[in-house]
């Protein structure tokens, strides 16, 4: 197993292929967008974290990763694609299966296929499938899902450190491609079945978006009731047996934001909790906005003019430049589309095609009504008074 064919260059396929070339493999990754392509042969990155551009420099140099726009021939090919979802919370696997289709002409006997992809349950069963109409025999090629558990902004650690699942299609998959993971992983490599890996994957998200939503409907009980509900989760959390964690703008993000509605479309009725935590971090970023916009009509009722509203930050998290189903992103969207005069912070990207990003210093001196969207470390120690902080980054 010396050669890798990686498809899908963005936030954990390019991470990962970057990774193995360091690691000794041939590695060749695969992209659709001829710009990345470009970007990656170039030994740049197209995104931001902390340790990328030094393995992908590195791999480059050496020759070890090359990008390109079609796969080839491999050892071992890794399915690294979105998966999110179509119009009223369906799941979209098109883009899993156009890239199973994609290395079909290269799939060789013995080789091993593996989606990394975040996946409804049989998805993996699905790539089986696509990869027989193709014309190959998949009782001779090991097929798995082994789903990233990575955090961004620590991706290149824990892609070595953290334990992973691995479930094949069938017992036979499942040792191989373990075998494979334990080449780098240096955290346990656990065993199981393709589908117990696949729900796994989705419980772990749910479970996190679960728990976000009772600290964010707590933040709109204490809005309510007159309390600071950063106070109160500090007081709460000195008991031994409980942890909440801390409210936000919602929740987004290409897996917490997404995975639980994979469990609660196939589930339907019976997933409940699921599908009530789901609602409870939409509504919230809906009330941020109520909130937001009345602040800023209050202002203008009192001024006789229209108030200038600096929203910071736009990521889906801390000090990364990830937009993916970001809350923050879309509270600066409505309140644009609904005539406010916004400036939009994001002190990790340059510019955004939508509307221009100004710089926090600018945007605060100018700004008549604040708001905190994302805790992003520039924003910490700020001596800035304002009742619209949704991230407590103030605290």
């Amino acid at each position: 197993m010396k050669k890798i064919c990686v498809i899908g260059l963005g936030y954990i396929g390019l991470p990962t292929a970057a990774l193995l070339a360091n690691r000794g493999y041939e590695v060749h990754g695969v992209d659709v967008v001829q710009s990345t392509v470009d970007t990656i042969n170039e030994g740049n990155i197209h995104i931001i974290e902390p340790g990328l551009d030094t393995f992908v420099r590195s791999a480059v140099s050496s020759g070890a990763l090359v990008a390109d726009l079609k796969p080839v021939e491999a050892d071992v090919f890794i399915i690294a694609v979105p998966t999110p979802f179509h119009k009223g919370y369906v799941p979209n696997i098109d883009y899993v299966v156009s890239a199973t289709e994609s290395i079909a002409p290269y799939v060789k006997e013995g080789n091993i296929v593996i989606l990394e992809s975040t996946s409804p349950v049989g998805t993996t069963d699905k790539v089986a499938e696509v990869l027989a109409e193709n014309g190959i025999d998949t009782s001779k090629v090991h097929i798995a899902h082994c789903p990233e558990r990575v955090l961004p902004g620590r991706i290149m650690i824990e892609l070595v450190e953290n334990d992973r699942i691995v479930g094949g299609t069938t017992p036979e998959s499942t040792i191989a491609t373990v075998k494979f993971y334990n080449t780098f992983v240096e955290g346990e490599v656990l065993s199981t079945d393709a589908k117990t890996a696949e729900m796994a994957k989705l419980t772990e998200n749910s479970f996190r978006d679960t728990n976000i939503a009772f600290a964010n409907e707590l933040s709109i009980l204490c809005d309510k009731f007159g309390i600071d509900v950063w106070e109160l989760i500090a007081l709460a959390n000195r008991h031994p047996r409980v942890n909440i964690l801390q409210p936000g703008a919602g929740v987004g993000g290409h897996c917490i934001a997404v995975d639980p509605w994979f469990i609660v479309h196939a589930g339907g009725e019976d997933a409940k909790m699921i599908r009530t935590a789901r609602e409870v971090n939409t509504y919230k970023t809906e009330w941020a906005i109520e909130k937001i916009k009345n602040k800023a009509l209050k202002f203008e009722n009192e001024n006789g003019r229209k108030a200038k509203v600096a929203c910071m930050g736009l990521a889906f998290k801390p000090d990364i430049d990830d937009l993916r189903e970001s809350p923050a992103l879309y509270i600066t969207r409505r309140l644009i589309a609904d005539g406010l005069d916004v400036s939009a912070v994001e002190p990790n990207i340059l510019e955004h095609s939508e509307f221009d990003v100004v710089n926090y210093n600018v945007a605060l001196e100018a700004a008549d009504v604040v708001t905190f969207l994302v805790g992003h470390k520039e924003f910490k120690g700020l001596d800035i008074k304002t009742d619209l902080d949704f991230c407590g980054v103030l605290k």
